[in-house]
């Protein structure tokens, strides 16, 4: 059932999403694209015909769909992991995350014993792919996806990631595709990625409500959605963003994430009391001479989880540019 479903979702065109152009790698002659992604060798053509506005699928994908559908996870592990990386979430006591990337990333990270559970920072991934976070598409993020997978299911980490506004129309493809990949949750951004714009009260709290009960269809009724209210960040009240999150909550969302503002420890107050401790605050990683709130700042405020998105990739890249500085004569 889940290869049935990842063929299905990779096959059908999320609407108003670039995609990537064809690959010119040889096909061997005389071969069939569409036998390229059939789920069962003895199917026929009728039952395998691609649904209207579709586009073929690129070679490199249909290799990528073999590789997962071979791997994939157990519904009934995910649905079981799932659950225990819910519980995590506890006010008080968070749940600690470093925000990663790409497969080496998360091998370091998934290496240290204090790291309980793996997350994705959409931003950074994009630099490593070469592109910008707005411009960032499901087909873009999946191969690397597909490999951090791989670690923390070697590790055996739970693995959220962090699904930038859900694709519109393809949210609940995109979480069956994340079930289908061992995740265990998501984060859901309520700001369109295309052009910065906060969505629509109704739609942002329905889109939370559709990817809870994706996952919950695909068999996973535990699915953590970490959902992001951003319109302080866009220059609103923390008042409206604590007020959308608590739509949130209501929806099915398991924790509030609340850019903008610092955060400073009046507003954490706020939040905590507010929205019953389930908020994500993301640490700032020190830096000399700024002042920021620590991780046992956000501990005693009462926070269930904390993350620090892009800033590893942030870290990895100044450190690297030191070392090759001290290659062409500099820093010496």
């Amino acid at each position: 059932m889940q290869r049935f479903h990842l063929v299905r979702f990779v096959s059908t065109r999320i609407p108003n999403h670039r995609h990537p152009p064809d690959d010119l790698t040889p096909r061997p002659s005389g071969s069939d694209p569409q036998a390229l992604h059939m789920p069962r060798a003895s199917q026929s053509r009728k039952e395998i015909q691609k649904p209207r506005n579709t586009i073929p699928m690129i070679r490199p994908f249909q290799r990528l769909l073999t590789t997962m559908a071979s791997s994939s996870v157990p519904v009934s592990a995910t649905a079981a992991a799932a659950k225990s990386f819910k519980a995590l979430h506890v006010p008080g006591k968070p749940l600690l995350l470093a925000n990663v990337y790409d497969a080496t990333s998360a091998r370091i990270v998934a290496s240290l014993p204090q790291c309980v559970a793996l997350a994705t920072a959409s931003f950074a991934l994009a630099k490593v792919r070469g592109t910008e976070d707005a411009a960032l598409t499901l087909e873009e993020q999946l191969p690397v996806l597909a490999e951090i997978a791989r670690v923390a299911a070697q590790a055996g980490k739970p693995l959220t990631v962090d699904l930038q506004d859900g694709y519109g129309d393809g949210l609940e493809a995109a979480v069956e595709a994340m079930v289908g990949l061992g995740v265990v949750g998501i984060n859901l951004e309520d700001s369109d990625r295309r052009d910065g714009t906060v969505m629509e009260e109704g739609v942002a709290v329905e889109r939370v409500r559709r990817a809870v009960g994706a996952a919950a269809k695909a068999g996973v009724p535990e699915f953590v959605v970490n959902a992001r209210s951003d319109t302080y960040l866009k220059g609103g009240t923390l008042d409206e963003a604590i007020r959308r999150g608590r739509l949130y909550l209501d929806a099915g969302a398991t924790s509030i994430y609340i850019l903008g503002g610092g955060p400073k420890r009046d507003d954490v107050k706020k939040m905590v009391d507010a929205l019953g401790g389930m908020v994500n605050l993301g640490l700032r990683l020190p830096k000399p001479g700024v002042e920021s709130l620590t991780t046992a700042d956000l501990t005693e405020l009462g926070v269930a989880r904390v993350s620090v998105g892009p800033q590893l990739y942030f870290a990895a890249v100044e450190a690297l540019k030191s070392a090759a500085a001290t290659v062409f004569g500099e820093n010496t």
